[in-house]
């Protein structure tokens, strides 16, 4: 494969590695980060996933990696909440927002299996409200996961216009030594950045509005229907919403138009309301049960999305120091019509005509 990205991450210093599944479908892992940065279809080179514009040249790429800020390559990544515990030192002032290099900016061991690839860290976080630090073990393994829909037979003509890519992600956390004997709720945060200019769609069980974090998003850019959220991703300047738990299905699609093609990228996964749900407002600590965030970015960090899930936390009660969280991701690329369908029938709904919110 002849992709710019490689070379330029080589010239910075950090390796990558391809994965291949059964079908076709290829995984560029990053394991400076974990991050699965990218997801490219049989027969087209074209990432389904943003990265950083920054790592299009082999100069930008080196100034990015040895900068002092945030070394946000794109992707999908795996951060830990609340976040409030993890990412801000100075809380309840929230004007810093600091990445753990031990969680972000390290390299994880990578190991190659037969049935896909492991990458595990070992690290210790500063939990700032608790004034503790936590000892924990973080690993992702990256497998396949087939289409879907590929024994649907009342889409196989809508298929036969479709590229195809997707994996499993099983997500391990455990908690070690003295941290597994006096354990503070921490919780898996997965999160995938993609192109800015599309719609978010969150299937939900009855109608949902949702929870502003920050940011100002206009009532245009949001609607609420009996069974799902709709988030125009298309405004200038930092915004996040959150969905609760109990009302969520456990699947979000991300519809946009890709060059000439459209993109539908589902992510799949396990809702328990049962659970506990520890990311939090940050202005309303005590506010727990979302497990859904979508975050719109065109500002100094970007022109992106995100769409983030978040698992049950361990460390709640004394015997909760370890678990296991399975997730897939469903990218799909090809006509407007053909794309609507599918969103269809994964999602239940079809994206929006509506031109102004980007779909």
């Amino acid at each position: 494969m002849q992709i710019p990205l490689l070379k330029n991450l080589a010239a910075a210093g950090h390796k990558t590695f391809w994965s291949q599944t059964p079908d076709g479908s290829r995984i560029l892992l990053l394991p400076y980060g974990a991050r699965v940065l990218g997801l490219f279809s049989p027969s087209n080179d074209t990432n389904f996933f943003w990265t950083n514009p920054a790592l299009n040249q082999p100069a930008t790429a080196k100034r990015l990696f040895q900068s002092d800020g945030w070394h946000n390559t794109g992707g999908d990544r795996t951060w830990l909440t609340p976040e409030i515990d993890v990412f801000f030192p100075d809380y309840p002032r929230c004007r810093r927002h600091v990445e753990q290099p031990a969680l972000d900016a390290a390299e994880y061991r990578l190991e190659a299996r037969d049935d896909g690839v492991a990458l595990t860290r070992a690290m210790t976080l500063r939990f700032h409200r608790a004034g503790r630090t936590m000892r924990l073990q973080l690993s992702k393994e990256i497998g396949p996961a087939a289409n879907p829909l590929r024994r649907e037979t009342a889409v196989k003509k809508l298929m036969a216009k479709i590229g195809y890519a997707g994996y499993t992600q099983r997500t391990r956390l455990r908690l070690l030594g003295a941290s597994a004997r006096a354990p503070l709720p921490v919780g898996i945060w997965n999160l995938i950045q993609l192109p800015l200019g599309g719609e978010m769609l969150i299937p939900t069980y009855v109608q949902t509005g949702p929870r502003l974090l920050f940011g100002d998003v206009p009532p245009q850019a949001l609607s609420t229907e009996p069974r799902c959220l709709r988030f125009r991703i298309n405004l200038p300047g930092e915004h996040k919403i959150a969905v609760r738990a109990a009302a969520s299905t456990g699947r979000v699609g991300y519809v946009w138009k890709d060059r000439r093609d459209w993109s539908l990228v589902v992510r799949n996964f396990f809702i328990d309301p049962s659970g506990e749900y520890v990311d939090v407002p940050k202005d309303e600590p005590t506010d727990f049960g979302y497990a859904i965030h979508a975050v719109n970015v065109s500002s100094a960090l970007g022109d992106f999305c995100e769409m983030e899930y978040h698992a049950p936390a361990l460390g709640c009660h004394p015997r909760s120091i370890e678990g296991a969280d399975v997730s897939q991701v469903w990218a799909f690329r090809g006509p407007r019509a053909a794309i609507a369908g599918l969103s269809e029938r994964l999602l239940g709904v079809r994206p929006s005509t509506n031109r102004r919110g980007g779909t």
